[in-house]
């Protein structure tokens, strides 16, 4: 087992420095840890008791670029109670895969005490690529099929359901599924050279799933399946997606940024391409409209759940209205529209929206009344405020699908 044979070196390491040892894996999150020597402190025992730190730590650790070192350095975690540490990097055939702790009080750790430290940090590294060789196997077995679990073809899903029960995944107590969507945000990289950190940031955050997490990666985006005993609360998905863009943040060192989209919670396998296809749909309303923030739930996205089923091109027709068209070619500087749009977003409140646009009142009024005029509706009829109010959602995500276009072109 590689738990033992990590136990065995960390042991070894720590009765022959006198001193406590442990080692991370990338994530921060404990794989094995000696007894103490009395040098222990409150992160360390946080680390023990919880199998790892608080994000903020990690976050912290992270800030320091350990995720790039190939050399032993010592670190401070600028804690008044933190003791200072040696970080050895974990590495096997240039693959990052933990740390090795010392607690290194008083800075005195010799030469050969480092020595020692590497060469443990080595051997650590030999067993923690065998095993990640063995779960590549089987994480490869287990993409294949979730991607078929949410295949068009309804033989291939049903394939999909015989062969993840055969895996014996899921605990027997009745399920609770759900699709967490993870889109990459263009950042002008090339996506192929995302996929690594990507699929890297998504399995850190599984470990904060307390049940089942199968994920499945491409170059700019990834998903997981939530198989859980109870309904995910918003509090674990908030864990969850905390791990994965403070992951994702520090491997492409602020470069990109991750959007995130929830499916609707289902109770058989046989639904979970619906709660993946919703959940897709959300990630993507995330990306195409900011102020729906990081994380688009489905359920919650008001008009943008049947707007984002059209396509680019249906779309981008859907959005040319004769209302927008009269308004865009009257409206050179885009003033009118701005204004609507935001009057609308305000519930048609014309305090809140002049406040908004920092006018006065009676020059929002006079504004819509000249859109009133231009387009021929009525902002006192519901019917065409609706169609005034759907073809700005419309004109909006259409631009957005094309700025996205560009990006990623």
């Amino acid at each position: 087992m590689a738990e033992d044979e990590l136990q065995a070196i960390v042991d070894e390491l720590a009765e022959r420095l006198e001193r406590s040892v442990a080692i991370d894996d990338p994530g921060i999150r404990l794989l094995a840890a000696s007894r103490h020597f009395g040098d222990e402190d409150p992160v360390r025992i946080d680390s023990v008791l919880n199998r790892t730190v608080p994000p903020e730590i990690v976050e912290q650790i992270l800030t320091h670029g350990v995720a790039q070192w190939t050399e032993p350095g010592r670190l401070e975690l600028g804690m008044h109670d933190a003791t200072p540490r040696l970080c050895a990097p974990v590495r096997c055939q240039g693959q990052l895969l933990g740390y090795l702790w010392l607690l290194d009080r008083g800075g005195t750790l010799s030469d050969a005490d480092v020595a020692a430290a590497v060469e443990a940090a080595e051997r650590a590294g030999t067993v923690l690529y065998r095993r990640l060789l063995v779960r590549q196997r089987s994480q490869a077995r287990h993409e294949s099929i979730l991607r078929d679990l949410v295949s068009p073809d309804t033989m291939i899903r049903s394939q999909a359901i015989d062969d993840l029960r055969a895996e014996e995944l899921f605990p027997d107590s009745p399920l609770h599924l759900a699709v967490l969507a993870v889109q990459c945000l263009p950042d002008g990289e090339p996506l192929a050279e995302r996929e690594v950190e990507l699929e890297a940031a998504v399995e850190e955050g599984s470990r904060a799933v307390p049940d089942v997490a199968l994920l499945a990666t491409n170059p700019s985006r990834a998903w997981l399946l939530l198989a859980l005993r109870r309904p995910p609360t918003r509090e674990l998905v908030d864990a969850v997606t905390d791990r994965i863009a403070i992951r994702f943040k520090h491997l492409t060192r602020g470069r990109s940024t991750l959007v995130f989209g929830l499916g609707p919670t289902v109770e058989r396998l046989d639904e979970v391409a619906d709660s993946y296809r919703k959940a897709v749909r959300a990630a993507r309303t995330a990306v195409l409209v900011p102020g729906v923030g990081t994380i688009a739930r489905w359920g919650e996205l008001g008009p943008y759940e049947l707007l984002v089923t059209l396509a680019p091109d249906d779309l981008a027709e859907a959005a040319r209205t004769p209302d927008l068209v009269a308004l865009e070619e009257a409206d050179v500087h885009g003033v009118l529209i701005a204004t609507l749009t935001t009057f609308f977003d305000l519930g048609g409140s014309a305090q809140e929206a002049a406040d908004a646009l920092c006018i006065h009142r009676a020059t929002l009024y006079q504004r819509l009344r000249r859109i009133e005029q231009v387009t021929g509706r009525s902002l006192q009829d519901g019917d065409d405020r609706l169609a005034l109010h759907l073809g700005l959602k419309l004109r909006a995500l259409a631009l957005a699908f094309r700025v996205n276009a560009d990006c990623h072109g």
